[in-house]
C-alpha cells in the first residue's frame, strides 16, 4: 500500500519544548488550529517512522506532532541526576507532560512498538486526554510480574535481544555496535521491507543521543525485574499491572509480515471496550508499520477520528 505514497525524507525543522523531566525535540506539520494527532515512535526507530504519515494527515487538516522519545534524537533530560529510566510508566508520563507543555487538552494518540504501549497507557489511564487511539500490535501494557512468566520456546527465541541486554556484555555490545545492532533488528522485524541505507541512516542519527543506551537497556531490564524502577511511578505501575481496559475508540493494526514479538489479536480484543476494529495490513508489511504502510496508518487515524 505504501507504494502509492511519494516518499518524504525529512520533517520541517525540529522544535524544542521543556516538558516534565525533559527538553523534548519534536516535529510538527499541518495547520496549528487543526485537531491534534500525536504520533509516538518505538525502538529502534525514531520520528521518521511517521515521515510519510504526517503529510497525509496534515493535508487532511490535522495538526500532527511527532516527539522524540526520551533517549532519542533531540530530546534531553533537564537534569544530569535523573535516572535514565525506560520503564513504561515514566515514558507514558513524558507524553502527558508533553501534551501539557504544548497546551493540548486532548489528542488522537497513535503509535508503534514502545509508542503503541505509551499510546495504550494514555488511552487507558487518561481517557479524557485521548480522543481516539491507533495502536500497532494492539494492547501492549505490561508489568514486571507478566515479564517473569516464561513463554513457549519459539516466543522466547524472538526475545533474544532482551536476554542479551540483561547482561553486561549486552550493554557493552549495544553501546559499541548500536547502528549495526539496530539495523539487524530492522531486518528481523520487517523481513520483507527493502529499506535502503539512506532511510536507515536518517533514523540512526537519533541513536547518537547521549542517553540512548542507558534508556534502552533500562527499559528491557526493568521489564524482566532486573532493574529497579523509581518509586514515584509505583502507583502508576500498580494500575498498569491490572491490565486496565481501554474505553476510547480504537483501531489496532498488524502487518502481515511482522517479524518482531507481538501478541495475537484475539488475545487482546476484549481489552477494548469502545468502538473497535482490528485490521491486518497486507503486502509484506513488517513491524515498522507506519513507515512501511503510511497510507494505511493515516487512513486508520482519519477513520477512528470519526467513530
Amino acid at each position: 500500500m505504501s507504494s502509492t505514497v511519494v516518499a518524504n525524507t525529512t520533517f520541517p525543522a525540529v522544535k524544542q519544548v521543556e516538558a516534565g523531566l525533559l527538553n523534548v525535540g519534536y516535529a510538527e506539520v499541518g495547520p496549528p488550529g487543526g485537531k491534534a494527532v500525536i504520533l509516538l515512535h518505538g525502538w529502534p526507530y525514531d520520528i521518521h517512522s511517521f515521515v510519510d504519515v504526517a503529510p497525509i494527515l496534515a493535508a487532511a487538516g490535522y495538526r500532527v506532532i511527532v516527539p522524540y522519545v526520551r533517549g532519542y534524537g533531540a530530546t534531553r533530560f533537564l537534569s544530569a541526576d535523573t535516572l535514565r529510566n525506560g520503564q513504561q510508566g515514566a515514558v507514558a508520563l513524558d507524553a502527558i507532560a508533553f501534551m501539557d507543555a504544548l497546551k493540548i487538552p486532548k489528542a488522537i494518540v497513535a503509535g508503534c512498538d514502545w509508542g503503541a504501549r505509551t499510546a495504550d497507557i494514555v488511552a487507558a489511564l487518561w481517557p479524557e486526554r485521548c480522543k481516539a487511539l491507533v495502536s500497532v500490535s494492539g494492547y501492549l501494557i505490561g508489568s514486571q510480574a507478566a515479564g517473569r512468566t516464561p513463554l513457549p520456546p519459539k516466543a522466547e527465541l524472538q526475545w533474544w535481544y532482551q536476554y542479551y541486554f540483561a547482561t553486561e556484555r549486552g550493554r557493552l555490545g549495544y553501546q559499541k555496535n548500536t547502528r549495526e545492532f539496530n539495523k539487524l533488528i530492522w531486518q528481523l522485524a520487517s523481513p520483507m521491507w527493502n529499506f535502503d541505507d539512506a532511510t536507515f541512516d536518517r533514523t540512526a542519527a537519533a541513536f547518537d543521543n547521549p542517553d540512548h543506551v542507558d534508556v534502552v537497556i533500562h527499559n528491557y531490564r526493568w521489564r524482566l525485574g532486573l532493574a529497579e524502577g523509581e518509586s514515584q511511578y509505583d502507583e502508576l505501575e500498580m494500575k498498569l499491572a491490572q491490565a486496565p481496559n481501554i474505553s476510547v475508540p480504537t483501531i489496532t493494526l498488524e502487518g502481515d509480515a511482522n517479524g518482531a514479538p507481538h501478541p495475537d489479536a484475539g488475545v487482546y480484543a476484549s481489552k477494548f471496550k469502545g468502538k473497535y476494529q482490528h485490521r491486518v495490513i497486507g503486502g509484506g508489511i513488517g513491524h515498522n508499520l507506519p513507515q512501511e504502510a503510511p497510507q494505511a496508518f493515516a487512513d486508520a487515524i482519519i477513520e477512528v477520528d470519526g467513530y
